[in-house]
């Protein structure tokens, strides 16, 4: 369940690469950031985190010497003006409205969104939007307390002044009455800020907003851990860097106090509990690490003179062989950290976090950022999160509301929504997003039949429905027809998809150069396809060497499709001398023309109201022959 505090939209301005202030808005779930390298990607992020970091940390504090676009910093320091950094821009659930409401009663608070902004050279927020009804909150109270009518009206007229309405009524006050302000006292005047007029707002600020307001929280590939931690000089902080802080995560999630585990010699009690606490980090990873389930992490602290360190190991249990954590591929360094990092998260339950990832990932194979993606998805159950990527593999395709493209121009840094960007670099990941998803929902069965391009789909699809129709066999319905775009990208459409665990056949044309055929044996030597899977047309002929599947017509009734789609180029079946040859060659050769396009004579095709006079007895035995043998393949 997500926090009380939704984060909705941010305006950034005057920070490194963002000279011009953008306003972003967020998703409740999961926003990413597509963009090049160096268009500012990382700068939205950074500018989030140093607005409310969800720990004391210098590295994220806004230093206008550091973070002000340079080419304007020597402008901004001679001139007085206040610059606002950042400001954010929040929804309050309808569950802490609903919280608010029981305490106070009906009608006093009814703000949907509040924002608190930060001026550079200032720590202190200012929040606008938090506004109650004073006069219905003392209705409700004078309700609750049965006040008389006198006393209410002395209450009404001077709201929270208390001393003013002690002036005014005698010592004769009611019991009730004086219930009702050691209330007001007690709870909304005491412990109120100066700089708030209004008493009431603050005390719902300070209550229920405050508390809930969601803290920042950042990582990237620097965070991850190294394979040896001093220890010593992690306690002493002597290194303070961003992979000592996941260290520091690490031994705060396995609840071992450093300065105790420093003074002991006995290390069995700490090493098991890094080994519990590894055991259990380790199950969520597999959970989502699908590309090695043999691996563990192992501890062991060892003494190096008056040091003690802290190693960190991956063992593969297939192999039965451990090497140091650094030496592991970075992607499973990366999501081991994360998930440390995160751990420490997850365990505090007294803050709400919106979770900002920089590039994450980024050093993950494709299948495992696909796992990734999976991972973050699960999370944002639980937190909002905002992450920066330019890797297509990053980016849900059917999810493209939810970006937001980062491009730099001359004015620097802007954001849009992915839809609204023109640029084409900077649209690249999103499009072979989209482009891959195409494919893979090409495989909507397990079973496929691969044909070079979409006239042999017409052709097969027409046949296959009316061959049906007359109570005879077609196509199975299970099978699904996929376009590769011609006989050359064959064999490697063959390669890329056998992986996917896929039933497929090929149906081609004949090989008309050595170089295709080769590369198709090479597939079959190698045992990714079978023979028996590759059929060609020249098959279901009446004796052609080779043949296309517009050569399982007879002569004259492709030649009717054909001067359909070409009648200015008319040719007749005496035309065509050459009996052995294929029929688009001959075509060739008569209209001088080598290439045409195939699919407008099987367009003119598909206009055809098929009857069992359409087409003569041979043609239809030998589509029939060609469907039952691809269907027994299958």
């Amino acid at each position: 369940m997500l926090g009380m505090i939704v984060l909705e939209k941010a305006i950034v301005n005057k920070y490194k690469s963002i000279q011009q202030a953008q306003e972003i808005s967020f998703e409740n779930d999961v926003t990413t950031f597509v963009g090049m390298n160096e268009a500012g990607k990382t700068a939205i992020l950074e500018a989030l985190a140093k607005f409310n970091y969800f720990e004391d940390n210098e590295k994220f504090q806004f230093n206008p010497t550091l973070d002000y676009p340079r080419k304007e910093l020597k402008k901004y320091q001679r001139s007085e003006e206040k610059v606002k950094v950042v400001e954010c821009q929040y929804k309050i659930t309808e569950f802490l409205h609903n919280k608010i409401t029981k305490d106070l009663g009906k009608g006093v608070f009814s703000e949907q969104s509040f924002s608190e902004y930060l001026y550079y050279g200032s720590t202190n927020k200012t929040v606008c939007g938090i506004n109650a009804d004073s006069k219905r909150y003392l209705e409700n109270l004078i309700k609750k307390y049965e006040i008389e009518e006198h006393e209410s009206e002395v209450l009404l007229s001077h709201n929270f002044n208390l001393s003013k309405i002690r002036e005014l009524l005698d010592e004769n006050s009611s019991d009730s009455l004086v219930e009702l302000m050691n209330e007001l006292d007690e709870k909304i005047l005491k412990g109120a800020w100066e700089k708030w007029k209004d008493p009431l707002a603050n005390y719902i600020f300070r209550k229920w907003i405050n508390p809930y307001i969601p803290k920042f929280w950042y990582y990237d590939e620097y965070f991850s851990l190294p394979s040896r931690i001093d220890l010593n000089a992690l306690h002493q902080g002597e290194i303070n860097d961003d992979s000592s802080q996941t260290a520091k995560a690490l031994l705060d999630v396995a609840q071992i106090d450093l300065e105790e585990l420093l003074s002991s010699d006995d290390f069995e009690t700490f090493t098991a509990e890094l080994e519990a606490t590894s055991n259990e980090i380790t199950d969520q990873m597999f959970e989502y690490w699908t590309a090695n389930k043999n691996l563990e992490i192992e501890f062991k602290i060892d003494h190096q003179g008056n040091k003690k360190i802290l190693d960190i190991r991956v063992k593969n249990q297939k192999h039965r062989v451990s090497i140091p954590l650094n030496q592991r591929s970075k992607g499973f360094n990366w999501f081991f950290s994360f998930i440390v990092w995160f751990s420490k998260i997850k365990n505090d339950k007294n803050y709400n976090y919106v979770l900002l990832l920089d590039e994450p990932g980024l050093n993950l194979h494709a299948s495992a950022q696909a796992d990734l993606l999976r991972f973050i998805e699960d999370l944002s159950d639980e937190y909002q999160i905002i992450y920066t990527t330019h890797s297509p593999f990053m980016v849900d395709s059917t999810k493209l509301d939810k970006v937001r493209t980062v491009y730099e121009g001359e004015e620097g840094t802007t954001i849009s929504q992915s839809i609204q960007e023109k640029d084409s670099r900077t649209l690249f990941p999103l499009q072979a997003a989209l482009g891959y998803e195409i494919a893979q929902n090409l495989f909507i069965s397990e079973k496929n039949l691969l044909v070079e391009g979409p006239a042999d789909i017409i052709y097969l699809t027409k046949l296959s429905e009316f061959l049906k129709s007359v109570d005879k066999e077609g196509l199975r319905d299970d099978v699904v027809l996929v376009p590769v775009g011609g006989l050359d990208k064959i064999p490697a459409f063959i390669s890329l998809m056998t992986g996917n665990k896929l039933n497929i056949v090929a149906l081609l044309d004949s090989f008309t150069n050595s170089k295709g055929k080769q590369r198709l044996d090479s597939l079959i030597m190698k045992k990714i396809i079978r023979e028996k899977n590759i059929r060609f047309f020249d098959e279901f002929t009446d004796g052609l060497d080779k043949a296309d599947i517009e050569d399982l017509f007879t002569k004259g009734e492709y030649l009717k499709f054909y001067n359909a789609a070409f009648p200015e180029q008319k040719i007749l079946v005496k035309d065509l001398m050459d009996r052995n040859d294929k029929i688009l060659t001959q075509i060739g050769q008569i209209s001088g023309k080598n290439r045409f396009n195939h699919y407008l004579p099987a367009k003119e095709f598909l206009k055809i109201n098929l009857t069992k006079k359409s087409l003569t007895e041979n043609t239809i035995n030998r589509f029939e022959d060609l469907f039952k043998t691809i269907n027994n393949l299958f």
